[in-house]
């Protein structure tokens, strides 16, 4: 997805995205170090990321860890940088397949989440869908009758007052990208959980809101 390259974003002066002036020795390159391991070494966990670059900048296991918000604006902008072309066109496929499974799973009242709705996305990266019923077994039940294959699976998802609650999960994959269906019941619309990217409640995007950001175009993803 994103081409090789031993510079990193930023490195010829200036801040990149996600640094700023006060930051501690260290941090900025643990940063601009992670935002590498996640995007070229397909490493999804954005703490296991920090830990690692961490550890290749010979960093003291003392040294505060930037906030995942930050991390999370060093890989889209180095996407863009080395990514490039190759890495829009992913998005954008990405964010069509997610629009085709929201219209699939249009009685779910499907909410798209996640690195396909903020840009944050490598080749590792599935297209995170929330559906809502009032028997979340009917999402399978569903699946079975158009003869989707699927695997069954959970997540964990943290909510602000401090809970941790398992969800089930259906996984399928169109063509060559996956799509993850977390299943809630109708009263958990209205209760969002937190971003693991940035703590705070994630951004659940209707089909409108969907379809609309599928229509961006390559050079509005790469900013030119």
């Amino acid at each position: 997805m994103s081409r090789k390259s031993s510079s990193h974003p930023g490195s010829s002066g200036g801040h990149s995205a996600g640094t700023t002036t006060g930051d501690g020795p260290g941090i900025r390159e643990m940063i601009l170090e992670s935002a590498r391991i996640i995007c070229e070494d397909d490493v999804l966990d954005y703490r296991a990321a920090k830990m690692k670059a961490a550890q290749r900048l010979g960093l003291s296991p003392r040294t505060a860890l930037p906030d995942n918000a930050r991390i999370q604006a060093a890989v889209i902008e180095y996407q863009r940088i080395f990514g490039g072309e190759d890495y829009a066109q992913h998005l954008i496929a990405l964010r069509r397949a997610a629009v085709q499974a929201m219209k699939l799973l249009r009685d779910f009242s499907p909410r798209l989440v996640g690195a396909t709705v903020s840009g944050a996305v490598t080749a590792a990266h599935r297209v995170q869908i929330h559906g809502f019923a009032d028997q979340l077994e009917s999402l399978d039940f569903f699946l079975t009758d158009k003869q989707i294959p699927f695997e069954q699976d959970e997540r964990d998802y943290r909510y602000a007052d401090g809970t941790e609650q398992p969800v089930p999960l259906a996984r399928f994959e169109a063509g060559d990208i996956g799509i993850d269906i977390a299943m809630f019941t109708f009263d958990d619309l209205r209760r969002v959980p937190l971003s693991p990217s940035d703590g705070l409640p994630m951004k659940r995007l209707g089909l409108a809101e969907a379809e609309a950001l599928a229509a961006i175009g390559v050079d509005t993803i790469l900013g030119r």
